[in-house]
């Protein structure tokens, strides 16, 4: 039985170095996503401490959404979250 236990941290590193846990992710009902609390959430996937799934439920998100957010975050690190700089980026990668 304990093989299906997963081990969860009890906090994890956010994206500006500070401590996240449950109570200090993003509230539930999030409907302004600013870059911050994008980075929080994917963040907290990263390192455990939600799975995707939970993230998505949790927050009211699809799957290819914050999909997108670990790409962005993945290639142009927190810049890569600004909804006007999209574009910028999408263009930039895919030249490469």
């Amino acid at each position: 039985m304990i093989e299906n236990q997963t081990i969860r941290p009890s906090k994890v590193i956010g994206p500006l170095g500070e401590p996240l846990t449950l109570d200090s992710l993003p509230p539930r009902d999030t409907t302004r996503w600013v870059v911050r609390r994008k980075a929080e959430v994917v963040a907290a996937v990263s390192g455990g401490l939600l799975s995707v799934d939970e993230a998505c439920e949790r927050y009211g998100l699809t799957l290819e959404e914050f999909a997108s957010w670990q790409r962005a975050v993945e290639r142009s690190g927190m810049p890569g979250l600004r909804v006007t700089r999209v574009q910028h980026y999408r263009a930039l990668y895919q030249r490469q």
